[in-house]
């Protein structure tokens, strides 16, 4: 009993739905990218993906600085027949589309030379019209 309150207390979190959601969707995710579609800071996400990881139905590798996450065949009966519910509700709620679309959207970024650093749309916008402007007033002086 303790496993299954252990695995549904990780699943009742709103982030930790969309993340599953996006990693059903992908064979392998950075924490990068679920910063990128989620708008939330790095230790929040690992800290979300960790969760799901300590259940067991999410798996971490390390390369270099950056963390992967992908899912894990659940190792209980339990586990496997809730998420497989929980994939094809997930799949018919409004914002399943919109999360995927966003996803695509940042790894066709990301893949142009977007960098993990700086993942967040506004956040480089931002970055790029401070440098513009310190790079004007430097050849004003």
């Amino acid at each position: 009993m303790k496993e299954a309150a252990r695995f549904f207390k990780a699943l009742s979190d709103e982030s930790r739905l969309k993340m599953l959601w996006l990693l059903f969707n992908r064979r392998e995710l950075c924490v990068c990218d679920v910063m990128a579609v989620l708008e939330i800071t790095q230790s929040k996400a690992s800290r979300h993906l960790a969760a799901l990881r300590h259940i067991g139905i999410a798996t971490d590798r390390k390369e270099g600085l950056w963390s992967y996450y992908s899912l894990r065949p659940p190792a209980d009966e339990l586990a496997k027949n809730h998420l497989k519910l929980l994939r094809t509700t997930l799949a018919k709620h409004p914002d399943a589309k919109p999360l995927l679309d966003k996803l695509n959207s940042w790894l066709k970024e990301k893949t142009r030379g977007a960098s993990c650093v700086n993942n967040n749309a506004r956040t480089k916008t931002k970055d790029a019209s401070i440098r513009a402007l310190l790079r004007e007033r430097i050849h004003e002086q």
